[in-house]
């Protein structure tokens, strides 16, 4: 489990087509305090660390998450949002966020307001439904909030901080960004649809 609040910005520094995608990370992470197995959500999909090195680790893609993400346009040099897995205890400054990614988003716009930046986003269809506004979402793995909906279209609002905390700073219009919606959402859907 994760809560959305990027705490590290990864680079792609190596990417392996075997039987899944391989993929280094380059990270500031302590990699000593991580340990083979440990997962890692990497801009947004829950990953497994299978190898460490001083400055990086190593992750292997299935064809299924490939194909399900944004991850099968990752390129050497692509910068990532992470953040380590939830530990008991831990301060939940986002939302409860699995790192399990339901669908990719196209990015519309970016508009800027202010210091702030507003992007609207266009949905999977099937995925549109459980978006609400001033509900959560999970792009790139960062917990955001939701303004307004308009059919399978939705916006949020950059602040500077997010902007510069994470690669957020980075979006242009066309990006395809990995979207979990959130998981009460879906369950408040599914109760609804039981009767």
């Amino acid at each position: 489990m994760f809560t959305g609040i990027v705490t590290d910005i990864g680079t792609v520094v190596e990417l392996e087509q075997r039987g899944d995608l391989r993929a280094r990370i380059r990270t500031a992470y302590d990699t000593g305090r991580i340990d083979i197995g440990a997962s890692i959500a990497s801009d947004g999909v829950c990953l497994t660390v299978i190898a460490l090195g001083a400055d990086w680790y190593d992750v292997e893609v299935s064809a299924e998450t490939v194909s399900k993400t944004n991850l099968g346009g990752w390129t050497v040099g692509k910068r990532l949002n992470l953040e380590r897995a939830l530990k008991v205890g831990d301060e939940l400054g986002g939302h409860i966020v699995s790192g399990h990614v339901d669908g990719v988003a196209e990015v519309v716009s970016v508009t800027q307001e202010g210091d702030s930046t507003r992007v609207r986003f266009r949905a999977p269809h099937a995925l549109a439904r459980f978006i609400a506004p001033k509900g959560s979402v999970a792009l790139n793995g960062t917990s955001l909030t939701v303004n307004e909906v308009e059919g399978d279209e939705f916006g949020i609002n950059l602040i500077p901080h997010t902007k510069e905390a994470t690669t957020w700073g980075d979006v242009r219009a066309g990006d395809l960004v990995n979207l979990e919606i959130d998981t009460l959402a879906r369950y408040v859907a599914r109760l609804a649809e039981a009767g």
